[in-house]
């Protein structure tokens, strides 16, 4: 129970993510938003990690860190940033859901992983789902839409080869993993900042999402995830992919008054019923209610 109240929890925190930068991104810009969001994040791991006493070195792994950091967070964090000035948030959220997708097609074009129909299966409900959700929603009809839709869609690859390159990665905690991530993506979105100044002077508004974004969104939301993983394992602990655009809408609806149509609600089922197939939580569904019945 604590286990799945934990994945609503980080679900909830994710799923607002989309939310503040929404609230953010048009005033400060992509670039400096997702700075202070790496920066606020890494500190509150910095912060946990100096209670725990657990040693980063950096510098010893600093390459590894700034790859990592780089694919996991930067780039994907500035190009939801950029995308949110133009999408619902709630889009966005879902759009943040085709990852596994991109996880599956890398894995059999480029490492020659074996896959299951069932996997290229789901890959058609997720692609179903995009064109539904993006087909028919108005705000994809203004000028402009599809460079923001097409770099949401860039940033869960650019997610999904992270997922692929720590599995080569050197061998250290989950945590030194999150953490050190956060510092390389703070240090390679740094020179961006120049080329991308602020806007606008943010108001208490900005400057509230922003905090909540670096300390909240990022920072903790790491910690529970890792605490997940060490609870129920990484598979389990990935089923939060099916909730956060639960939360991102439902946050949009609420907060920013984003309209919810069918189109939405049946893209979303489309994209969620595809990374079910795709990383295989269905089959372990079945077996656990098959186990409990015996």
């Amino acid at each position: 129970m604590k286990g799945l109240l934990g994945l609503v929890l980080l679900a909830a925190i994710w799923g607002g993510s989309f939310l503040f930068m929404k609230l953010a991104a048009s005033e400060l810009g992509p670039a400096v938003l997702i700075e202070f969001r790496v920066i606020l994040g890494a500190v509150t791991l910095s912060v946990v990690a100096l209670l725990l006493k657990r040693n980063l070195h950096f510098w010893r792994y600093k390459k590894h860190f700034l790859i990592l950091g780089m694919f996991n967070s930067a780039i994907p964090f500035m190009l939801f940033a950029y995308a949110v000035q133009t999408l619902d948030a709630s889009m966005v959220s879902i759009l943040n859901s085709t990852a596994p997708f991109w996880g599956v097609v890398i894995g059999a074009l480029w490492l020659k992983v074996p896959t299951h129909k069932s996997v290229w299966m789901g890959c058609g409900f997720g692609l179903a789902g995009v064109v539904t959700l993006v087909g028919f929603d108005s705000a994809v009809l203004k000028e402009g839409a599809w460079l923001p839709i097409l770099a949401a869609l860039c940033a869960t690859l650019s997610y999904a080869g992270a997922s692929h390159y720590t599995k080569r990665a050197p061998q250290m905690t989950s945590f030194n993993h999150a953490h050190g991530n956060l510092w390389g993506a703070a240090i390679f979105v740094l020179p961006f900042i120049f080329f991308m100044p602020i806007r606008e002077t943010p108001n208490s508004t900005v400057i509230s999402a922003v905090v909540g974004l670096g300390i909240i969104c990022t920072g903790i939301a790491y910690i529970l995830y890792f605490k997940l993983v060490e609870e129920l394992g990484a598979a389990s602990a990935l089923s939060v992919t099916f909730l956060i655009p639960v939360f991102g809408i439902l946050w949009g609806h609420l907060f920013l008054d984003e309209k919810i149509g069918i189109n939405t609600i049946l893209g979303s089922v489309l994209v969620l019923v595809g990374v079910s197939l795709v990383t295989g939580l269905h089959e372990k569904l079945f077996t656990l209610k098959r186990l409990k019945a015996s």
